[in-house]
C-alpha cells in the first residue's frame, strides 16, 4: 500500500500525489473533481442535517399543535435525537456498502438519501392541515436523513484519506471537518437570510420551507459531481488482489473490537462540543441572552468562518507534529472552557461578547476538526475502513451529539442548566485521557 501510495498511476483519484520526499505534484483536473465531490457532497450533507436544529423553534410550531411551546419544542428535539437513533444503523448498512462496492457508491447513495429527505421536510404539509400525519412524516424524513448521515462520514473520511499520501493524510482528512463546519455555516447563512429578507411571520409561513428545498436541491448539483469520480485506487487494488470482505461489520467486531472502541473514544468531545458550541449555539444563545436571532446566527457565521480558515492548518499541524498533541490540546483546552463557553452567556451579553465566547470555543474545536478524521481512518485496513469508521463515530455522535440540544434544552427547563458545562468537561477529560493513551499513528503506512 506504501508503495501505491508514493507512486500512484496516472489516472489515480488521489488528492494529492508527492513526486518525492518533499514536493508536491501539481494537482491534475481528476484530483481536483475528487476532492471536490467528497468535499461538496459532505457540506451539501450537513447543510440538509443541520438546518433542522436551526429552525427547530419554527418546526415546532408548524408540526405540533399549538399550545404548551416549551413541549413542543422538546418534541422537536426528541425527534432530532431519534434521527441519530439511524445513524448507527446507516453506518453499518452503508459502510458495509462502501466497503463490498467502493467509496464512489456509497457517497453517492448517501447524498441522494439525504437531499431527498430534505426536500420532502420542505413540502410537507403543517399540523392544521394533515393533523398527525405531518410529524409522522418529519420522523420518517429525519430517520431516513439519519440513515444517510449514519454512512457519509465513514465513506468521505476514508476516500479522502485513502487519495492522499502517507504525510499529507491529515491535511486531505481535515476537509472531511471544513466539510461539516462549511456545511453548518451555509444552513446558517439560509436562516439568516430569511431572517433579513422577511419578517418573522414570513420566517414562519415559508422561510423555512424554502431553506430545506434549497437544501434539497443542491443535492443535486452533488450527486451529478459525485457520478462524475473514480474510485479510490488504493481500494481497487484490494478489490483486484484480495477481494471484498462479504461481512465487513462482523470483522469489524471480531477482528477490530478494541480499534472500534477507541474510534468512539476519539469521536466522542468533538461529536458533543460540535453540536452544542456550533448547531446548538445560535439557538441556546438566543434563548439565553434575548438578542435577535439574526445576530446569534451572525454570531455564528463569524465564528464558523474563522474555523474554516484554520482547519486545513490544523491538518497540516497534525501530519507534522503527530495527531495525539492536537487532539490533546483540543481535548484539554475544552474541558476548561466548558464552563466559561456557557456562563459568560447572560441578558447582558452584547453581540460583541457573544462572537468572542462562540469563536475561541469554535478555535478549540479545529483540533479535533483537523486531526480527528485522519486518526479514525488509520486505525483499520482497507476492506473494512468504511464500515469501522462509520458504525462506531455514528454510535459516538448518537450518544454524545445527538442528545446535547434535547438535554441542554431539558436542563434549562428543569432550572439546572447552569450545570451543563460539567458534562461537557467531563466528556472533553475522557477524550483527552483517551488521546493520551492511544498510539500514534503519523508517518505510518495505512494497514
Amino acid at each position: 500500500m506504501e508503495r501505491l501510495e508514493t507512486a500512484p498511476a496516472p489516472n489515480s483519484a488521489a488528492i494529492f500525489a508527492p513526486s518525492g520526499d518533499t514536493a508536491v505534484r501539481k494537482l491534475t483536473a481528476a484530483q481536483k473533481k475528487a476532492i471536490i465531490a467528497a468535499t461538496a457532497g459532505t457540506i451539501v450533507e450537513y447543510t440538509d442535517w443541520v438546518i433542522y436544529a436551526i429552525f427547530a423553534s419554527i418546526l415546532a410550531n408548524n408540526f405540533f399543535p399549538a399550545g404548551n411551546s416549551f413541549a413542543a419544542l422538546l418534541s422537536v428535539f426528541a425527534i432530532f435525537a431519534v434521527g441519530f437513533i439511524m445513524r448507527p444503523v446507516g453506518g453499518a448498512v452503508l459502510g458495509a456498502f462502501a466497503d463490498r462496492h467502493g467509496r464512489k457508491k456509497g457517497l453517492t447513495l448517501s447524498i441522494l438519501l439525504m437531499s431527498g429527505a430534505s426536500f420532502v421536510i420542505g413540502v410537507c404539509p403543517t399540523y392544521d392541515r394533515i393533523g398527525l400525519a405531518a410529524p409522522i412524516i418529519l420522523v420518517l424524513a429525519r430517520l431516513t436523513q439519519g440513515f444517510s448521515a449514519g454512512g457519509e462520514f465513514g465513506s468521505a473520511s476514508t476516500f479522502l484519506i485513502e487519495s492522499a499520501p502517507t504525510d499529507r493524510r491529515a491535511f486531505a482528512g481535515s476537509w472531511q471537518w471544513f466539510a461539516i463546519n462549511a456545511g453548518t455555516l451555509i444552513s446558517f447563512l439560509l436562516a439568516f437570510s430569511f431572517t433579513v429578507i422577511d419578517s418573522d411571520g414570513g420566517l414562519s409561513s415559508w422561510g423555512w420551507r424554502a431553506a430545506f428545498i434549497i437544501a434539497g436541491l443542491l443535492g443535486l448539483i452533488t450527486l451529478w459531481i459525485r457520478l462524475s469520480v473514480g474510485e479510490t485506487e488504493v481500494f481497487k487494488k484490494q478489490a483486484a488482489t484480495e477481494g471484498v470482505k462479504r461481512h465487513p461489520m462482523i470483522d469489524v467486531f471480531r477482528k477490530h473490537p478494541r480499534d472500534a472502541l477507541r474510534v468512539i473514544g476519539i469521536a466522542m468531545a468533538g461529536n458533543l462540543l460540535n453540536y452544542v458550541w456550533m448547531v446548538n449555539y445560535p439557538s441556546h444563545a438566543h434563548l439565553v441572552t434575548g438578542l435577535p436571532m439574526n445576530q446569534t446566527l451572525l454570531a455564528g457565521i463569524v465564528s464558523v468562518t474563522v474555523s474554516l480558515i484554520l482547519i486545513p492548518f490544523v491538518g497540516m499541524l497534525a501530519d507534522r507534529i503527530g495527531r495525539r498533541p492536537v487532539l490533546m490540546a483540543f481535548a484539554f483546552s475544552s474541558a476548561l472552557y466548558a464552563w466559561p463557553s456557557l456562563a459568560l452567556l447572560s441578558p447582558t451579553t452584547g453581540f460583541a461578547e457573544l462572537v468572542a465566547i462562540q469563536t475561541v470555543a469554535m478555535v478549540l474545536m479545529t483540533g479535533f476538526a483537523g486531526a480527528g478524521a485522519v486518526t479514525m481512518a488509520e486505525q483499520f485496513p482497507t476492506e473494512v475502513r468504511v464500515t469501522g469508521i462509520a458504525l462506531p463515530y455514528a454510535l459516538s455522535v448518537t450518544l454524545f451529539g445527538g442528545t446535547a440540544p434535547y438535554l441542554i434544552t431539558a436542563m434549562g427547563g428543569w432550572g439546572y442548566g447552569h450545570l451543563v458545562w460539567i458534562y461537557l468537561a467531563v466528556i472533553s477529560m475522557i477524550g483527552g485521557i483517551v488521546y493520551t493513551l492511544m498510539p500514534e499513528t503519523k508517518g505510518k503506512p495505512l494497514p
